[in-house]
């Protein structure tokens, strides 16, 4: 019992032995606990447009940070909430628009037309291989459904 409250060591851990908390239930408290930052940190009302993208930053924070550092869509994803952390306490936060002009010279050999609009919409996609962007592509694909999944029990429990 003392290991739960020495202050130094002290962790979020339930006390049942034969716990072991699942990526849902992971998920799901990460991203509760963001929304309440987001509640706790916005004074004044904010518009929905900026509301819809703070809740969508934090959607994708709770899942990359669940799923933790093992796939590069993860990687990805963290390294570019990083960033922007880091460049909003700069205050030099400028949205800025690449655009990429892919022609059939550019693409790699022996792969499908198809991977390149993979390789944009997965996170860190850009730098895979073209059989770790199909199983990088499986996994950030189910874990955007458990997302899914999750916030449609949050609209449910609130709703009712």
């Amino acid at each position: 019992m003392d290991q739960f409250m020495d202050r130094k060591n002290y962790t979020h851990r339930n006390p049942n032995p034969n716990y072991t908390p699942n990526y849902n239930s992971m998920q799901s408290l990460r991203f509760i606990q963001a929304l309440a930052r987001i509640n706790r940190a916005a004074p004044k009302p904010t518009t929905p447009s900026r509301r819809t993208k703070q809740i969508r930053r934090a959607a994708y924070a709770s899942m990359a940070y669940t799923s933790g550092s093992r796939h590069n869509w993860s990687r990805a994803l963290l390294i570019r909430l990083r960033q922007r952390q880091r460049l909003r306490s700069l205050r030099l936060l400028t949205v800025r628009r690449r655009v990429r002009i892919v022609t059939p010279a550019m693409s790699r050999p022996e792969e499908p037309a198809r991977a390149e609009t993979l390789r944009r919409l997965v996170p860190g996609g850009k730098s895979m291989e073209y059989c770790n962007l199909l199983e990088e592509t499986a996994d950030y694909m189910q874990c955007l459904r458990s997302q899914v999944q999750l916030m449609q029990s949050l609209v449910d429990a609130f709703s009712s």
